[in-house]
């Protein structure tokens, strides 16, 4: 069975959006069971975490003794081990390997930058200089991803762990009307987090966290 770790508490901004959850949705996707692995924020710090996730963080998993770490490298390892994350087909799989990297290292840096700020800094005047340049830099990047969504149900042609990241890091703007701008991107979002896996990786996650939020 695998084991995932992640953070025993986390500040209420982040329920719902610790990334664990792209594991839990793959895990609910593939009917793989799991346990958990409860960490305080503190031990991220130790040398026995540090040993097997260098950076401290969340998600961890481990896989009969194989510690990785990096979420889009956890959903990459569990799509090549079960079905239903990644195509069957050479160059399907391929693609969708590279939509993986598009969500991590194209889309997600823009959506974590005016996400931070407006999380973190909004008040501030610097923030609010800044923030046109990054809503216009987000917005770019957003209206791509529309127009490669118009006509198309997912990423990659069937559902894969590529939409398991993009929609994950799309939901980090659920505050924000940006998605929202997008007819094809709406639709899509929508779509993947309709998914039932999605739903029970989710509620599972805000059973986790919910009481000690409210009793914080």
């Amino acid at each position: 069975m695998y084991t995932l770790t992640t953070f025993r508490s986390v500040p209420s901004f982040a329920i719902g959006f610790v990334r664990d959850l792209r594991v839990r949705w793959a895990l609910e996707e593939t009917g793989q069971p799991y346990q958990l692995r409860l960490i305080e924020f503190d031990e991220r710090r130790s040398p026995a975490y540090r040993q097997q996730q260098p950076f401290g963080q969340v998600p961890m998993l481990d896989d009969d003794g194989l510690s990785l770490f990096e979420s889009g490298a956890i959903l990459l390892h569990l799509g090549e081990k079960a079905h239903g994350l990644l195509p069957a087909a050479p160059a399907a799989r391929a693609q969708a390997h590279a939509w993986m990297f598009a969500a991590l290292s194209t889309v997600e840096p823009h959506v974590l930058n005016l996400v931070s700020l407006l999380v973190f800094s909004a008040e501030e005047a610097w923030a609010k200089e800044r923030r046109p340049a990054l809503e216009e830099s987000l917005g770019q990047r957003l209206h791509d991803l529309d127009a490669w969504l118009e006509g198309r149900q997912y990423l990659a042609g069937d559902f894969s762990a590529a939409d398991i990241l993009m929609a994950t890091v799309l939901r980090l703007l659920g505050a924000t009307d940006h998605v929202a701008r997008f007819p094809h991107l709406k639709a899509y979002q929508e779509r993947c987090t309709a998914r039932p896996a999605f739903k029970k990786a989710l509620a599972d996650q805000l059973a986790l966290y919910a009481p000690k939020a409210a009793n914080a």
